[in-house]
């Protein structure tokens, strides 16, 4: 049996709402990974609905990952979670991620629309599998990574359009950013560099596969870099127009974006052999200027 599919068929009982929140907890705490807001640096209070978002979007992720399983299978995988997400707003759901999913979004007043954007995403890995320009790219950020940036502001009470305006950019960096770390073809021949900037530095499929780090690539890679500081720009005033209870958290992870863009350049561009990672050094440089960022500029307390 398949991780996805362990995780979704789950013991049929009644699920308490503690119990429920209980196994999303479990979850994020075995798979936690590339999420916005790390569950260490959040408040105590926040964490078990942050938890149940992530397990959400986890096992809708592992849908569209699973392996040696048909297409067809793995979107009606995911059509049929899209389902349980919609039923448990005005029905009693049964799958203890949809009990502690219905509760967070009550709560909080969460827009159910952000998170079947996620769901297009995921469906966006299973049909697309090159992207054509890099607009292109950016229409599958905004659906992949800038709903949750707008669940975590919503979380929070940041409710103003014009933060979560400045949260896309942030949150299409932060998923393109992963992107040129792991530039490879994926398992699922997967392609996110954007063709037409393929085509324009002379830059093949083929070159791609072979992992060649030519002029071309190096030449690449930078455009699609350059593009993506660009991005984090954009979005750096959401850092310091939140309060102390987020900022420190945001800063983290904007500067631990860019320093990731940093470590690709410092590798020559060559993703294929040195996979950019962040050191003891660059986490502890990130963390020293997210403390002066909350602690030693005027803001919203």
């Amino acid at each position: 049996m398949t991780r996805s599919s362990q995780e979704t068929q789950v013991e049929e009982r009644s699920w308490t709402l503690d119990e429920a929140f209980e196994y999303c907890d479990r979850l994020a705490a075995t798979h936690y990974e590339n999420f916005p807001v790390g569950s260490r640096f959040i408040p105590k209070k926040l964490r078990p609905y942050v938890h149940s978002i992530y397990a959400f979007a986890r096992i809708a992720d592992d849908f569209a990952d699973e392996p040696d399983t048909l297409d067809s299978l793995r979107f009606a995988l995911l059509e049929n979670w899209e389902g349980q997400l919609l039923q448990c707003i005005w029905r009693t759901p049964q799958h203890p991620v949809f009990i502690a999913l219905k509760e967070t979004i009550h709560k909080f007043d969460l827009p159910v629309t952000l998170f079947q954007d996620l769901l297009t995403a995921f469906k966006m890995d299973v049909t697309t599998k090159r992207h054509d320009r890099f607009e292109d790219l950016l229409t599958y950020c905004r659906y992949s990574a800038n709903p949750v940036g707008r669940l975590v502001l919503l979380l929070f009470g940041y409710r103003d359009p014009g933060l979560h305006a400045l949260s896309d950019s942030i949150c299409s960096a932060l998923q393109l950013t992963n992107f040129w770390q792991d530039v490879v073809i994926d398992q699922r021949d997967r392609i996110y560099l954007p063709l037409e900037d393929m085509a324009k530095f002379r830059y093949r499929e083929e070159d791609l596969k072979e992992h060649r780090c030519n002029e071309a690539f190096r030449n690449l890679m930078r455009h699609e870099i350059t593009q993506t500081r660009e991005l984090f720009h954009r979005g750096l005033p959401l850092c310091d127009k939140v309060g102390r209870d987020l900022r420190f958290e945001l800063h983290l992870i904007w500067n631990g974006g860019m320093t990731l863009l940093d470590r690709i350049e410092n590798v020559d561009y060559d993703v294929f052999v040195h996979r950019p990672t962040l050191g003891l050094k660059d986490k502890i440089s990130i963390l020293t200027k997210a403390a002066i960022a909350r602690y030693g500029r005027r803001g919203k307390s």
